[in-house]
């Protein structure tokens, strides 16, 4: 009786380890069904997702199926955009990185320039740092204009003058002058292909621009004050392939050779359109009003204009931040005049609304750099001031400009003493 009970509970014993094996086995089954990846590991990599989803359907429909098909389709266009997207990112990324470096450099060269805080001289001896560092030349900004200046340029420093075939005349006479002068940096940039053609058959240094719809429209076909506006657009690049510029309009008879008259301390050194000290440098201007009382007398600041047809400019971030302001200034406001528009952002404070432009500025000797009025009002009729001979002169404040460049050229390079006199004052004969 007993080993009967005894066998009894042995082969129960053996069915419940059956059981339990079998059970086991099951529960295993259904957890590998839904927990492929196993009940304690993480949930498969979120980009993943998709393509379990189509692990399965693959099991449940051919790979002809129209709806896979489709479906396949849809993942890989959602993947086209991602990856357009990403490309984007990584497009901007780059440029603020291009941004960041130039704005790390720029603050390096600045350190560099203060150096350590320094104490103040002694009253009296006190000079402040006016001349801005020059930035670092970037030649893939123009590949082929950065060739044409390594050949053409003289210490990092060439003229420019924009040219069409509306002022060929005028532009024969302004080489010629700078090649009696022996000035070898000078260049003109085309703004057709007749110019270039001229400048070849005359030996003179030409560059013409890739073509560019805008620009070559006004170039080609807009008035002088609209091509005059182009040179704003166009210095740009110069000045980022780290060359200075001497701009030059075409008006302009070169009687001795002008790198060997300037300062180079500041951002911009301009010629005045003033014609006697007090108006060209600056005067103290008093405005009355009897209305206002004890009050009625209100002292102002005034100059004359600084000409935007012969400046220099050097490769800072200051004049870099006015080549910019202008171009886009003119573009937002077409009829608005360069020179004005030059004057206004090299001048104007900081003021409310406003931020002005940091940049330092020179007057050039208004009668070494001549404008005509200074010519035709006052020096020809002075003993004293014939006999001093100009750098340049500039015919800017009269409209016939062909015949009074020829009459310079023959007063002050042939000795006719006579050259001048024929013309009046002003544009009326």
């Amino acid at each position: 009786m007993g080993a009967s009970t005894e066998t009894c509970d042995q082969s129960e014993g053996g069915s419940k380890i059956a059981a339990a094996i079998v059970i086991g086995v099951l529960v295993g089954c259904v957890f590998a069904f839904f927990y492929p990846y196993g009940f304690f590991s993480p949930d498969p990599p979120a980009q993943t997702p998709h393509l379990f989803k189509y692990d399965v359907l693959v099991e449940s429909w051919s790979y002809e199926s129209t709806e896979w098909m489709n479906m396949l389709r849809s993942y890989i266009r959602r993947l086209s955009e991602k990856n357009a997207e990403l490309q984007n990112q990584v497009k901007e990324l780059n440029e603020k990185l291009q941004i960041a470096e130039q704005e790390k450099g720029h603050a390096q060269e600045q350190l560099v320039l203060l150096g350590e805080p320094k104490k103040a001289a002694p009253f009296g001896k006190v000079k402040s740092t006016r001349t801005n560092p020059p930035v670092r030349p970037d030649e893939s900004v123009n590949p082929r204009l950065a060739k044409i200046l390594a050949e053409v340029a003289v210490g990092k420093e060439v003229i420019v003058v924009l040219a069409n075939s509306n002022v060929k005349s005028m532009l024969e006479i302004w080489f010629t002058s700078i090649k009696r002068v022996g000035i070898p940096n000078y260049l003109v940039i085309a703004l057709d292909d007749d110019i270039v053609d001229f400048c070849k058959e005359n030996g003179v240094s030409v560059y013409k621009r890739y073509p560019d719809e805008t620009v070559d429209f006004i170039g080609k076909t807009g008035s002088n004050h609209a091509v005059s506006g182009l040179k704003f657009r166009i210095l740009r690049e110069f000045l980022q392939l780290g060359y200075s510029v001497l701009l030059s309009d075409v008006d302009i008879v070169y009687l001795q050779n002008p790198f060997d008259h300037l300062y180079r301390d500041s951002d911009v050194e301009v010629m005045s359109d003033g014609h006697n000290n007090m108006i060209a440098y600056g005067y103290n201007d008093v405005s009355d009003e009897p209305d206002m009382g004890w009050g009625r007398y209100a002292h102002t600041t005034r100059i004359w204009a600084y000409s935007s047809g012969f400046f220099y400019i050097r490769p800072t971030v200051p004049a870099i931040e006015l080549l910019d302001r202008v171009a886009d200034r003119l573009t937002q406001e077409p009829t608005s005049w360069d020179q004005a528009v030059f004057n206004e952002e090299l001048t104007f404070p900081s003021h409310p609304g406003y931020i002005g432009l940091d940049a330092s500025r020179r007057l050039m000797d208004f009668y070494l750099f001549m404008n005509s009025k200074v010519l035709f009002k006052t020096v020809r009729k002075d003993s004293n001031l014939k006999k001093l001979k100009p750098v340049v002169v500039h015919i800017n404040y009269h409209p016939d400009k062909l015949y009074r460049m020829k009459a310079v050229v023959e007063y002050y390079v042939n000795g006719k003493q006579d050259a001048l006199d024929a013309f009046p004052d002003g544009s009326d004969w």
